[in-house]
C-alpha cells in the first residue's frame, strides 16, 4: 500500500480529473467547480482510509481508470459496511462511499447495459449519503436521454407480456377468506350496512368510527388520476419502468391518517 499522504495526494489528483468527466453537462465547467469536486472526493477517500477501507480506496482508483470488476468490488465492500450493524450506527462516510461506487459502476455499465446503470444510480440514491446526490441525480437525468439504440432492448416484447399479466391480475376476484381475516370484529353483525358517497372525515369519525359501525364509502377517490393511469402498464413502464424504488412495509392505523 502507498503511504497515507501519497495515497491521498494520488486520490485527489485522480478524482479531480474524474469529476470533470462524470459531471459534464455539455457546458464549460469552471476550474473552481472542478477543484471543489475533486476535493470533496479526496476528503471522502481520506475518511474511508481512516476507517480502515484501504481495499475500497484501491478498488475505487482502479474503477476510476475504467476497471469494471474493481468498481463492482468497491460497491460490494461498501454494501457490506452498510449492513455491518444497525443503520443508525453506520458511518456516514461508508454511505457516501457506496454512492461513489454506484457512480463508477453506472458510468462503466451505461454503454452496454442501460438498465443496470440506472439501477446502480437508483441504489446510490436510496442507500447512499447526500455527498454525491447531485451527481447521481444528474447522471440519472442523462440516462433516459441517451436511451437504447433502435432495436436494442427497447422492451417492446416484455411490455406486451406484462400487459397480459396485468389484465389477468385485475380480472382475478379477491378471496373472500382473505377479506374476512382483516374485517373488524362483529363488523358483519349488522342487518344493513349503509352506503355513503364522499362524506367528510368528521362525519365518518362521528357517525361510524366512534360507533364501530361499518359503512361502505364510494366516490371518495374518483378524482384520482392514478385510478386510470395506473391500470395502463405501458404508462407505468414509460415513466418508471426501469427505475428502482424503495418499498417500506409498515402497519398503518386510522390514527396515522387522521394525524395527516
Amino acid at each position: 500500500l502507498l503511504p497515507f499522504p501519497l495515497l491521498i495526494t494520488s486520490a485527489f489528483a485522480l478524482f479531480q480529473g474524474l469529476s470533470d468527466s462524470e459531471m459534464d453537462t455539455g457546458e464549460p465547467t469552471g476550474t473552481a467547480a472542478a477543484a471543489a469536486g475533486g476535493e470533496k472526493r479526496a476528503m471522502l477517500l481520506r475518511q474511508i482510509t481512516e476507517e480502515g477501507g484501504f481495499a475500497f480506496v484501491a478498488s475505487a482508483e482502479k474503477a476510476a481508470a475504467g476497471d469494471l470488476r474493481a468498481a463492482e468490488a468497491a460497491r460490494e465492500m461498501a454494501w457490506e459496511q452498510l449492513h455491518s450493524g444497525p443503520w443508525s450506527e453506520v458511518e456516514p462516510a461508508w454511505r457516501h462511499a457506496y454512492a461513489l461506487a454506484c457512480l463508477h459502476v453506472a458510468s462503466l455499465r451505461a454503454g452496454d447495459d442501460r438498465r443496470a446503470a440506472l439501477r446502480a444510480l437508483d441504489m446510490g440514491l436510496i442507500m447512499g449519503g447526500d455527498l454525491l446526490r447531485a451527481e447521481l441525480e444528474a447522471a440519472i437525468a442523462q440516462v433516459p436521454a441517451n436511451g437504447n439504440r433502435e432495436g436494442e432492448g427497447d422492451g417492446a416484447g416484455d411490455a406486451g407480456r406484462n400487459v397480459e399479466r396485468w389484465r389477468e391480475g385485475l380480472s382475478r376476484n379477491r378471496d373472500l377468506g382473505d377479506a374476512l381475516k382483516v374485517l373488524p370484529v362483529k363488523s358483519l353483525s349488522c342487518k344493513r350496512i349503509e352506503r355513503r358517497t364522499c362524506i367528510s372525515l368528521e362525519t365518518f369519525i362521528h357517525d361510524y368510527f366512534l360507533r364501530e359501525s361499518p359503512v361502505i364509502l364510494s366516490g371518495c377517490i374518483d378524482h384520482w388520476p392514478a385510478r386510470t393511469k395506473w391500470k395502463d402498464i405501458k404508462y407505468l413502464e414509460r415513466i418508471a419502468g426501469d427505475r428502482t424504488i424503495p418499498v417500506e412495509v409498515i402497519t398503518h392505523t386510522l390514527t396515522l391518517y387522521i394525524d395527516l
